[in-house]
């Protein structure tokens, strides 16, 4: 799995990290069992201290997304195959797209082309997923 970051960027680094590790999950790059590189070994990729990398795995092994042990690691725990997710999650889930609609509404998207941008997007996570596995690279 190979990202960028954007360090200088509005969004914290941590949830950027986050957020392409749930994006390589949703595309299957990165399904069930796959390892994901060592806190230190990403953050050295990144130009980034540790502990940021180490929050951003903390954050998606409390989502139940990811496995840490002291010797496998950091590993994927599941994937959209692994059944519902865990009580609770998707009231959370419901209120964080509540505000990014809200977001695009508030910017001037019509309904339409909202519907039509998570259309595409959701259709992108099921397409064919990537072949190899790659990961770190800040912008």
């Amino acid at each position: 799995m190979l990202f960028t970051i954007e360090p200088d960027g509005p969004v914290p680094i941590y949830q950027q990290i986050r957020g392409r590790i749930i994006e390589t999950i949703a595309t299957s790059e990165a399904p069930v069992g796959s390892g994901l590189p060592a806190t230190r070994q990403l953050a050295v990729d990144l130009g980034i201290n540790f502990h940021v990398v180490n929050k951003a795995y903390d954050l998606l092994r409390q989502e139940g997304l990811l496995r840490i042990g002291r010797k496998a690691g950091a590993v994927v725990e599941r994937d959209a195959t692994s059944g519902p997710p865990s009580p609770g999650w998707e009231e959370g889930w419901v209120g964080r797209l509540r505000t990014m609609l809200a977001e695009a509404t508030a910017q001037g998207l019509s309904a339409e082309e909202i519907v039509e941008h998570c259309r595409d997007i959701v259709v992108g996570f099921l397409s064919v997923p990537c072949e190899g596995s790659a990961i770190g690279e800040a912008s």
